[in-house]
């Protein structure tokens, strides 16, 4: 598995996988599918808004896609965190190793302190992955965020960073 920051030029392989998995990010995430869409997403990742990265294969195969939002420095040292996965690899771990690697990235090298992620209730996956990682349930949102055409409940789950270990616990 490698990790690293996304690119511009990642956006033919991203779209692609995005495409092919419409149906198992429905209706938790929106995830460009075109290259408009794509740029548009971009420009918050080259103004410096969010940190994204790209987990692969070594063959280049899209594992899964984390974007860390809404840093804020100062006393708060804080972000929001978006992910999602493609269904080849589900059930794998590697979102997991992704996630643990992306954690100690903003801890290390951008400082953070804190990350939150917003979970829809019902997306079991993604709440199995955050509990797994340390995440702590601390509230529930309704109508929260418009995805997908709906506003949608959301739970809020938060991790302090400087409990993230590099260590990756025997399963």
């Amino acid at each position: 598995m490698i990790l690293r920051p996304m690119v511009e030029t990642d956006a033919a392989a991203v779209i692609e996988a995005n495409r092919a998995n419409r149906a198992y990010h429905a209706p938790w995430v929106q995830p460009p599918v075109d290259r408009a869409s794509f740029d548009r997403w971009f420009a918050s990742v080259a103004a410096g808004r969010t940190v994204s990265m790209l987990g692969s294969m070594p063959d280049g195969a899209v594992i899964g896609v984390l974007n860390f939002s809404e840093i804020v420095r100062g006393n708060f040292l804080s972000c929001y965190l978006g992910y999602y996965g493609m269904a080849a690899f589900a059930g794998r771990g590697l979102m997991s190793l992704c996630l643990r690697a992306g954690l100690i990235h903003m801890r290390e090298a951008v400082g953070l302190h804190r990350v939150e992620a917003n979970i829809q209730p019902g997306n079991l996956r993604s709440r199995a992955l955050v509990e797994r990682l340390g995440f702590r349930r601390e509230g529930y949102s309704p109508a929260y965020l418009y995805i997908d055409g709906a506003w949608r409940d959301h739970e809020r789950w938060a991790i302090l960073l400087e409990a993230v270990s590099a260590v990756v616990p025997a399963r």
